[in-house]
């Protein structure tokens, strides 16, 4: 475990520009979008840096404040992440993020003398307990983000963040993160982040689906079982796989030339981006591993049980009437569902993958495709039936996180990350999806298994890879810019 040297509560500074300005109260009404993330699991994220301090108490001293006075800085212009959730005073089931004078976020400094950022920098299945103790837990009363730095006396320093998804996105929590580390490396050469938009004018009242979202109620399959998200973390492992630019190329290769071998028009072939293509391949080596395990029958019959489910997040900030701001602090996201059968995604070769690819460009499409009505851009009046649908059957894949959030690009003026991981996709079953390290394109992908699902996730994975690479030759792709890689994330 993690040894606590001091926890201390940050509040955002009083001061800009040299002048002292006092922070007003404020209460931000979650909207729909909002609302459905209330009783979902904090998300926790872990950035491991090698050369952040030497094994000296004055170095590490000096960077550990440097974080804390940085991370103030940062809060006043992001300072309702240091409010609280909390029920909408005479308002019967609303919710709202609430900041008054004095607030202020977590901030946990530790010690972890058991092993280093060389160690847990790995892509390799990790024994999920050794990296939990580096990330904090959100304080009780309604707290929406906690911070936590690690010395790492193995040699380096870890920064875990914890945040309730009800506050806001992954691109508006990586945004903090992104001014944070500006603020901590003395305001390096790069340009200041933008601030955050603050403000619940921008997006239209749904009350239909804020109450459906709202509603602490579990979903129930046909069958009235009880459906949870995975939240035994015991004995599970937390592993990386490097999806390249090349391995990427391939995959869209195969399926174009698939396509095109089946004569997949109309309906036209799948707009073959990067995003459809890495969801698509994990979606397919995925349930090729769990049908291994479970011994499902890959036959088609009449049992409710015989499809697959993928969900993923897809931004709406752009797609809004009017358009949203890119900078908005709040969430402003639409679910994805890709469906297909079990049979059809398993399938040996560039079949399999076809299917998957396929299922998810549809998915993009159908929650993306303009519909009017308030320019909401996406498929909001089926959603609640295509999550009934997906967890109709047991719990679907979800996929969290994009690559374009830029995760390796946070650098507090000690270097980029070694390792970015979100841990909570222990506890959620979801795979965490981010840009390669290096700059070099392509996609990392995150996933917690036990050790008999990871090996045989593993096996999936190579044997899928080996399939790619010995059987593709170059195909031009058709479309390929339709869906563009900063249309999706978590």
């Amino acid at each position: 475990m993690a040894r606590v040297l001091r926890a201390t509560v940050v509040a955002p500074s009083p001061s800009s520009g040299g002048a002292t300005l006092p922070l007003p109260e404020l209460s931000l009404p979650l909207t729909y979008m909002d609302a459905m993330w209330l009783h979902t699991s904090p998300v926790e994220r872990v950035f491991l840096f090698h050369h952040a301090h030497e094994h000296d108490d004055v170095d590490a001293g000096a960077l550990l404040s440097n974080l804390q006075d940085s991370l103030s800085e940062a809060l006043r212009s992001f300072y309702p992440l240091a409010g609280r959730l909390r029920p909408t005073p005479g308002a019967p089931n609303r919710h709202e993020l609430h900041y008054q004078p004095g607030d202020g976020v977590s901030f946990t400094v530790a010690e972890y003398d058991h092993i280093g950022a060389d160690e847990l920098a790995t892509d390799e299945p990790t024994e999920l307990a050794r990296i939990a103790p580096l990330v904090p837990r959100l304080p009780e009363g309604g707290a929406v983000l906690a911070l936590q730095a690690t010395l790492l006396r193995r040699g380096g320093l870890a920064v875990g963040v914890t945040v309730h998804h009800a506050a806001c996105d992954g691109a508006c929590s990586t945004h903090f993160l992104h001014a944070w580390a500006w603020a901590a490396a003395s305001c390096g050469a790069s340009a200041a982040p933008e601030p955050p938009v603050i403000g619940r004018t921008f997006i239209r009242d749904r009350d239909d689906l804020y109450d459906a979202f709202a509603a602490p109620r579990p979903y129930r399959d046909r069958d009235g079982k009880l459906l949870r998200s995975p939240d035994a973390v015991v004995d599970k492992l937390l592993a990386t796989f490097v999806l390249s630019e090349d391995l990427l190329r391939t995959i869209k290769d195969t399926v174009a030339r698939e396509a095109a071998r089946r004569e997949v028009s109309p309906p036209r072939p799948p707009p073959l981006t990067s995003t459809v293509a890495t969801y698509g391949f994990i979606w397919h080596c995925y349930y090729r591993a769990k049908q291994n395990g479970d011994g499902e029958s890959s036959s088609s019959g009449a049992s409710s049980n015989d499809r697959a489910y993928a969900v993923f997040a897809a931004d709406h900030r752009a797609r809004l009437d009017p358009p949203v701001p890119a900078t908005y602090l709040g969430n402003c996201l639409g679910l994805c569902f890709a469906s297909a059968s079990k049979k059809e995604i398993t399938a040996d070769g560039a079949g399999g993958l076809l299917a998957a690819c396929s299922a998810v460009a549809a998915a993009i499409d159908e929650a993306t495709r303009p519909r009017g009505g308030g320019g909401d851009g996406g498929s909001w009046d089926v959603c609640l039936e295509r999550v009934v649908e997906a967890y109709g059957g047991g719990v679907p894949l979800t996929l969290a996180g994009s690559p374009r959030f830029r995760v390796y690009g946070v650098d507090f003026g000690f270097g980029r990350p070694a390792k970015v991981g979100i841990v909570s996709v222990a506890r959620t079953g979801a795979m965490s999806v981010a840009e390669c390290r290096g700059g070099a394109g392509g996609a990392e992908v995150g996933i917690s298994l036990p050790p008999d699902g990871m090996r045989r996730f593993r096996r999936c994975f190579a044997d899928a890879v080996a399939c790619l690479s010995s059987t593709t030759s170059p195909v031009k792709l058709a479309g390929a810019d339709t869906i563009t890689n900063r249309t999706l994330l978590g």
